[in-house]
C-alpha cells in the first residue's frame, strides 16, 4: 500500500507560481514512478507530468516549459513547480504512484492516488 498526501494548492493570480508537494508513505518510494494529473470542473482528469525513479520526466504539451516535476527520494516526496500560471490551469491536482516500469500518461496505469489539492488561477 502507498498513501499519498498532496499540499501546496491555493489561489494565485495569472502569471504567478505555486509549488505542489506530494508526500508518500507505505512503500519504497524510490522504486515508484510518480505522476501529477488534474481535473477541471466539468472536464475529465488529464495528465500533467510524471517522473520515473531514475529521474526521467514527461510533460503534457500544455504545461511544457512552465511546470517542472521533481522528486526527493530521501523525503519520499514529489514536487510540481508551476510557473507562469494561467486561468486554464485551474483544477484539482492529484498525485499518483505507479509501481515499477516507465512513466505513463495514462491514469489507468497508476496504482495509488491522493485526494487532490485545489489550484485556482485568477485572471
Amino acid at each position: 500500500q502507498v498513501q499519498l498526501v498532496e499540499s501546496g494548492g491555493g489561489l494565485v493570480q495569472a502569471g504567478g507560481s505555486l509549488r505542489l508537494s506530494c508526500a508518500a508513505s507505505g512503500r519504497t518510494f524510490s522504486s515508484t514512478s510518480m505522476g501529477w494529473f488534474r481535473q477541471a470542473p466539468g472536464k475529465e482528469r488529464e495528465f500533467v507530468a510524471a517522473i520515473r525513479s531514475s529521474g526521467s520526466t514527461r510533460y503534457a504539451d500544455s504545461v511544457k516549459g512552465r511546470f517542472t516535476i521533481s522528486r526527493d527520494n530521501a523525503k519520499n516526496t514529489v514536487y510540481l513547480q508551476m510557473d507562469s500560471l494561467k486561468p486554464e490551469d485551474t483544477a484539482l491536482y492529484f498525485c499518483a504512484a505507479k509501481i515499477g516500469g516507465a512513466v505513463s500518461q495514462q491514469e489507468s496505469h497508476y496504482d495509488y492516488w491522493g485526494q487532490g489539492t485545489q489550484v485556482t488561477v485568477s485572471s
